[in-house]
C-alpha cells in the first residue's frame, strides 16, 4: 500500500508538473502574439512606462508591420511581374486603395495573392475591381484553401469566360424518359473535396452564386466543346430537354480564379463523365 500511494504521488506530480509547463507555453505563445502588434504584458520589462510610451510603441511597431507588408507584397509582384509590351496607367483610386488593404495582409500565403494580383493589374488595368480586393481582404488562409480547390474542379464551355462547377445534368419529362428510373443524375463534390459546408461558404463569400444553374436545353445531337479540370471535352446531348447542372462564379469569383494555378483532375473527370454518359456522347 505505501508503495501505490507512493507512485499515484509522483503521477499527480508528473501531470501537475506538465500542466505548469503547457500553461507557461500558452502564455509564451499569447504574449508573443500580442507583442507583434505592440502591446506589452504586465510582467514585461517596459511595465513601467507611461502610458504615452507604450501608446507610441504600440503605433511603431504596427506601422512597421504594415510597411513591411507591403514590402514583402512588393517583392512577390516584382518576382511575378508580367511583360506585355503596353503601358497603360494605373487607376490611382484603385491604387491607394489597394495599398491601404495590402498592409494589413500578413499571412505570407495570402501576400502572394496580393503581389500577383498587383502584377496583373499593372499590365492589364481594370483586371480586378476593387469589390474583388475587398471579398479577398476577408479571405481567411482555409477560406483560399477551399477557393483552391473549387478553380481545380472548375469547367468552362468554349467561347464563355465564367467558370462552372459541372456535377450533373436533368432531362425533362418525355415518353422516353418514363420508364427510366431517375431524370437528373448527379455527381457528389464531397468525394471530391469539396462538401456542401465548403460550397455555401463560398457562396457567403460572393464567390459563386447562390443557387443552382441549369444550361439551358441543349441542342440534340450538336457537338459543344468544354474545358473540365484540365481536360478537353466533346459534349453531344442524345436527345432533346437535355441541360447540364452547375455552380456558376460570380464575377468577383471569376477575377480570383486568375490567381490559382491549376492541376489537372483525373479522377473527378473520370466521374464526371460516367455521371453524365448516359445523356450525352463523350469524346
Amino acid at each position: 500500500m505505501p508503495s501505490h500511494k507512493s507512485e499515484t504521488g509522483v503521477s499527480v506530480a508528473k501531470a501537475q508538473s506538465e500542466n505548469r509547463l503547457n500553461k507557461q507555453s500558452s502564455q509564451k505563445r499569447i504574449v508573443n502574439w500580442f507583442s507583434q502588434a505592440g502591446v506589452q504584458g504586465a510582467n514585461n520589462a517596459l511595465k513601467s512606462s507611461t502610458h504615452d510610451e507604450k501608446i507610441k510603441r504600440k503605433r511603431e511597431v504596427l506601422a512597421y508591420r504594415k510597411l513591411r507588408n507591403l514590402e514583402l507584397i512588393l517583392g512577390r509582384a516584382l518576382d511575378f511581374c508580367l511583360d506585355d509590351g503596353k503601358e497603360e496607367d494605373l487607376d490611382p483610386d484603385w491604387f491607394f486603395s489597394f495599398v491601404k488593404m495590402a498592409e494589413e495582409i500578413y499571412s505570407p500565403a495570402m501576400q502572394e495573392l496580393w503581389g500577383k494580383i498587383f502584377a496583373v493589374e499593372t499590365a492589364r488595368p481594370g483586371s480586378f475591381s476593387l469589390k474583388t480586393l475587398v471579398t479577398l481582404k476577408q479571405l481567411t488562409q482555409k477560406d483560399a484553401q477551399i477557393f483552391r480547390h473549387a478553380v481545380n474542379l472548375t469547367s468552362r464551355r468554349k467561347g464563355e469566360s465564367t467558370p462552372k462547377l459541372l456535377f450533373g445534368y436533368y432531362q425533362k419529362s418525355s415518353l422516353w424518359s418514363f420508364f427510366s428510373s431517375h431524370k437528373e443524375h448527379r455527381l457528389n463534390l464531397a468525394e471530391f473535396g469539396l462538401g456542401y459546408p465548403d460550397i455555401l461558404s463560398l457562396m457567403d463569400l460572393g464567390l459563386i452564386h447562390h443557387s443552382e444553374i441549369e444550361s439551358g436545353e441543349l441542342p440534340n445531337g450538336v457537338s459543344v466543346e468544354w474545358r473540365c479540370a484540365g481536360q478537353s471535352l466533346d459534349l453531344t446531348a442524345k436527345r432533346t430537354g437535355t441541360t447540364l447542372v452547375y455552380y456558376k462564379f460570380t464575377t468577383t469569383g471569376a477575377e480570383l480564379c486568375k490567381l490559382v494555378t491549376r492541376k489537372r483532375q483525373d479522377t473527378y473527370v473520370k466521374s464526371l463523365k460516367t455521371t453524365i454518359d448516359n445523356a450525352f456522347t463523350i469524346i
